[in-house]
Order: structure tokens, then C-alpha cells, then sequence
């Protein structure tokens, strides 16, 4: 029994045994999988810097550890991740891409550039929606107003500007609907992307 098989449940153990052995190519793609995970997590956790993680991939430069390493940082964008966080993500991406002898970079690049337009068209929209509605607000002193339950009497309490935008239903409504389609695109453009692995 290997290292990883003796960490198992019985139950997970007795299945194994169902199922059979595992054969070289399946013992190899874990192993892959549990190496990327572990570098990974130093790199997700700043221990090592994108030179570093390339160099230790380069080390070993198996296909299927190099596209798994590619797969699982693919898989850690989301339409929330920062322009910093998904610079710093495409760098090692494509870094990585370079230790291959069957090279994909511009179709990796192309869907890395979508993604970012698609972070920056998804920020801008919501600058100019809040600077429209912001306008609105600031016209408007009703909008500023709330009336608040204090008791049995109701009391009207005076908002900033922002924060009767943060209330306002129209700019919850917007943020949701926003959001949404946004992290749709994004996810189709992650999906791609990850078909261009190879």
C-alpha cells in the first residue's frame, strides 16, 4: 500500500479494492495532481513567487504536471479576482506554457486578454452606473431621506449621498443583475481557456 492509501477511510480503502488496482498512468496523474496542489498552495500563499513555482515546474516538466498546474490556477479565477491577483495568475499561465514541447501561447493569451477586458468593461459599467445614479441622488433630497422605526414613532433620518445610493433598489437590482452577467462570461471565458490546454 502506498504513502497516500494508507491515509484513506476503510471505506474509501474497500472501494479502491473494488475498483482494482490503480495502473501506472492513474498512480502518475495523482501523483501530478497532489504535486500541483502542493506548489500551488506555497505559491497561493506567497512562500514562493511566480519565478520560483516555474523553476520548481521546470524541475520536473511532466506534460500532465505542467497541465494540471495550468488547470488548477485556471480554476482559481473567478470575476472576482483582482487585476493584480489575474496579472500575477496569467504570468505563471503563461510561464508555465513555455516549459511544453506542444506549445498553445497565443490562444492562451487571447482568452487571458478576454478575461481582463471583461474585468475592466465589468468595473467600468459600474463606475458610470453609480455616477449616473449618484447624480440622481444628489438632485433628489428625498432619496437622501429614510424614515426609521424608533419606538412607536417614525423618525426621518438624513443619508449621505452614498449611502442612500447603496440603498436605493435600482442599485441593488443593477449590482445583481451586473454580477451576474458578468461572472457568466467570465466562467465561459474560463472554460475556454482551459480547452486550449495541452
Amino acid at each position: 500500500m502506498t504513502d497516500w492509501e494508507t491515509n484513506l477511510s476503510p471505506i474509501a480503502r474497500e472501494r479502491l479494492a473494488r475498483i482494482g488496482e490503480l495502473t501506472g498512468e492513474e498512480r502518475a496523474r495523482i501523483a501530478d495532481s497532489e504535486k500541483a496542489e502542493s506548489l500551488l498552495s506555497e505559491f497561493y500563499q506567497d512562500r514562493i513567487d511566480s519565478d520560483g513555482l516555474w523553476r520548481r515546474l521546470k524541475e520536473e516538466a511532466r506534460p500532465s504536471l505542467l497541465r494540471e498546474a495550468q488547470s488548477r490556477l485556471i480554476d482559481s479565477l473567478s470575476s472576482e479576482t483582482t487585476p493584480a491577483e489575474l496579472q500575477k495568475r496569467r504570468e505563471v499561465i503563461l510561464g508555465i506554457e513555455t516549459l511544453k514541447d506542444d506549445q498553445n501561447t497565443p490562444a492562451l493569451e487571447a482568452n487571458l486578454d478576454l478575461m481582463d477586458d471583461l474585468q475592466r468593461r465589468r468595473k467600468s459599467e459600474v463606475e458610470q452606473a453609480y455616477s449616473a445614479i449618484r447624480v440622481e441622488v444628489e438632485r433628489n433630497p428625498q432619496l437622501r431621506a429614510k424614515q426609521v422605526q424608533q419606538g412607536q414613532r417614525t423618525a426621518l433620518v438624513q443619508l449621505t449621498v452614498d449611502e442612500a445610493i447603496r440603498q436605493l433598489p435600482q442599485w441593488q437590482d443593477f449590482l445583481a443583475q451586473h454580477e451576474a452577467k458578468y461572472s457568466s462570461q467570465f466562467f465561459e471565458a474560463r472554460e475556454r481557456l482551459k480547452r486550449e490546454l495541452r
